[in-house]
């Protein structure tokens, strides 16, 4: 199959790099409508131009490319705060962790967000502020208050507050949360608590209103059925998409055992609701309207669907395949899975840029992409005759293409892979058409009370039995392969390995073997130099609340400080993820020394006690647990180059050394406002 040849796939390549471009270069500005009209002017000359020619040269074909790379960085461009004029960030100063500046904000809740342990979250859009309009979206944390239930899409909010950032992470190589909320073109917060709501008035209005009123009324007559809550928050993922209420011990044992997706609706349950919905209509193939009736009606209902279930790029992707699809059916017309996968690809980017950022969306595309591109010739190397020999087969090659289209961002993302992925699709893969059309059953007759107790009894029993092989699954540590460094730069190399191959295994030929071995030298060569890069020697002072911890980095091998000798912090924030992104491969935990040397510059420990040194010269004071001292007395005494305070100093103490720093004119950092310390 030829499909590189596909205009289509061409030009969704062009149009991602441009977003790529814009995303990463947002020094580059653009005038986007100028940008736009300059570009269709000069691919509009170059087609009369090459319309005239009997032999063609590249001028038409690199024009039209670049016009496409121009559409994805002025399209992503014109998301950005700064192309919109009445966009808050241009108006309120959003640079600072807090403002003492009050402002009247009207906003609708457009997403309900899974609350934390102490705030219920949403998605607010922005109508005013200070009576003016204003347009743009903000992340609204509530604090969690027994006496207020909570808010719903299309909620209409009057709050009292000012307009901050969102937090950066303190330390390295935590999942950065600010990051995320941008792609979903969310650039400010507020953080309020319920005496803040000046006026809350609920109206539906939009169809993502009814969708959620909808929703919540099946996940009500659920709680009513009977079901337990372990058995009830699975059936709400697997066919509502509500996620909120599985807690995070479930999440980790499906994602152990290779069944995450389950917990997601996706391209999965889209087709099985698809086959469904065909199934059902199948009588209107009589005729031709007929024909056209039905495939409105699915289309209406896939879409319906996707809108019930939270609109989540894989849903949306899965939902715009299967229509086009139908539409390709009723005018007879043959249409490639690949060809229809960019076209669909294409398509979302040019509604929405941002969901290329979005690990469902990028999970999808390339999960799906290496199915139909791998998955049929891996599968014709066995044609069973047996049914389910022939289903077995089926589920193994599709699961390894899936899993070789994923596995590279999987590490990215995750770090870890789940080595009985496979077993754990040919147990569960035959069953989900069986759970997902039975969960429909069941939502349906909840609705009428007219749920037979051997059908609450019977469905209760299947998930519990799924749950409980999903946690024994997840118990077989010795087949999950956990902290797994990779960064970026390998996934990249990666994917250019793993299309090589196939290039090669499709056809033999040798330029492609000299591609191959090229790739491969390129991946190991980015290894030696990432291995090289991680083998540096640092000091950092870590941040977190409460507690003083201080790493050590020598080579490969990480030594761990900390007052607390009860616990173990390999394990546990913010250690974690910082021992697998600079790729150590051993640990010790020690107590908190009083003084330590790094680089010859000699640092001491000041804790509660507030006991130092009288006459010895220090560089560096690293102040913890609140010590009670005079640091002006102890600056003129010890003279040192720079003071830290970590994050277990009470606020009071922290804001009175900065003020004592500023007027000696000594550097001050503090983990809580600048994050952590690293001596490099």
């Amino acid at each position: 199959m030829k499909f590189i040849n596909f205009a289509i796939i061409k030009f969704s390549a062009f149009l991602t790099v441009g977003i790529l471009t814009a995303y990463y270069f947002p020094q580059l500005k653009t005038y986007p409508l100028p940008t736009l009209l300059s570009c269709f002017i000069v691919l509009l000359i170059t087609w009369q131009i090459a319309k005239r020619k009997l032999i063609q040269t590249i001028y038409f074909g690199l024009t039209t490319y670049v016009c496409f790379f121009v559409i994805g960085l002025v399209n992503y461009q014109l998301r950005q705060p700064s192309q919109h004029p009445n966009h808050y960030f241009n108006t309120y100063s959003t640079n600072q962790t807090s403002s003492s500046e009050t402002n009247r904000i009207q906003l609708n809740i457009a997403e309900v967000l899974k609350a934390d342990n102490y705030n219920d979250k949403y998605i607010g859009l922005v109508t005013a502020i200070d009576g003016q309009k204003k347009h743009s979206k903000l992340l609204l944390s509530v604090t969690k208050d027994t006496c207020w239930a909570r808010f719903t899409v299309d909620d209409q909010l009057l709050i009292s507050s000012s307009i901050s950032s969102i937090a950066k992470p303190k330390n390295p190589h935590q999942f950065n949360y600010n990051e995320y909320m941008k792609s979903m073109g969310v650039f400010g917060q507020l953080r309020i608590q319920n005496g803040a709501i000046l006026a809350h008035n609920h109206q539906t209005r939009t169809l993502k209103g009814y969708a959620e009123k909808i929703r919540s009324r099946l996940i009500a007559s659920l709680k009513r059925s009977g079901l337990k809550q372990e058995e009830r928050v699975i059936v709400q993922a697997l066919i509502l998409g509500e996620r909120r209420e599985i807690s995070g011990e479930t999440k980790s044992q499906y994602a152990a055992a290779g069944a995450i997706h389950l917990l997601a609706v996706s391209g999965l349950h889209v087709g099985i609701v698809f086959m469904l919905f065909r199934f059902l209509f199948a009588p209107l193939d009589a005729g031709k309207t007929g024909r056209i009736i039905k495939a409105l009606l699915i289309i209406l209902l896939l879409y319906g669907f996707a809108l019930l279930t939270g609109l989540s790029p894989s849903v949306i992707r899965a939902a715009t395949m299967f229509s086009l699809f139908i539409f390709a059916d009723l005018i007879n017309r043959r249409t490639d899975s690949i060809n229809t996968l960019f076209i669909s690809y294409f398509g979302l980017l040019l509604i929405n840029p941002t969901w290329l950022f979005q690990i469902g969306f990028q999970l999808s595309y390339l999960a799906v992409f290496f199915i139909l591109w791998i998955q049929p010739k891996l599968y014709g190397y066995f044609n069973p005759k047996n049914y389910f020999l022939k289903l077995f087969w089926g589920i193994t090659t599709v699961s390894i293409a899936a899993q070789l289209g994923v596995f590279p961002l999987s590490l990215y993302y995750f770090h870890q892979f789940p080595g009985l992925f496979l077993f754990t699709n040919l147990v569960v893969l035959p069953l989900i058409s069986l759970i997902l059309i039975g969960g429909i059953i069941f939502i349906l007759l909840s609705i009428l009370e007219s749920l037979p107790p051997w059908f609450i009894q019977s469905y209760s029993e299947v998930i519990r039995n799924l749950n409980h092989f999903i946690a024994w699954t997840a118990d077989q540590e010795n087949f999950l392969f956990k902290d797994i460094t990779f960064s970026g730069w390998q996934v990249l190399s990666t994917y250019v390995i793993l299309i090589s191959l196939a290039m090669l295994w499709k056809k033999i030929s040798y330029p492609r073997i000299i591609l191959v071995l090229g790739c491969f030298a390129l991946f190991f060569g980015q290894l030696l130099i990432e291995k090289r890069n991680n083998a540096a020697n640092e000091t950092i002072i870590f941040h977190k609340n409460r507690l003083s911890l201080l790493a050590n980095k020598q080579k490969t091998h990480l030594q761990i400080f900390s007052s607390d000798t009860s616990a173990s912090f390999r394990s546990a924030y913010p250690i974690k993820s910082y021992y697998t992104a600079v790729g150590a491969t051993s640990f010790s935990e020690e107590i908190l020394p009083k003084a330590f040397r790094y680089k010859n510059k000699t640092i001491i420990v000041l804790d509660s006690l507030g006991v130092y040194p009288k006459s010895k010269h220090i560089e560096i004071v690293f102040l913890t647990y609140s010590p009670k001292v005079n640091l002006e007395r102890l600056i003129d005494s010890l003279k040192p180059e720079l003071i830290v305070a970590d994050g277990s100093n009470y606020h009071s103490f922290v804001a009175r050394w900065e003020k004592t720093c500023n007027e000696k004119k000594l550097p001050f950092h503090h983990t809580g406002a600048k994050g952590a310390l690293i001596f490099e």
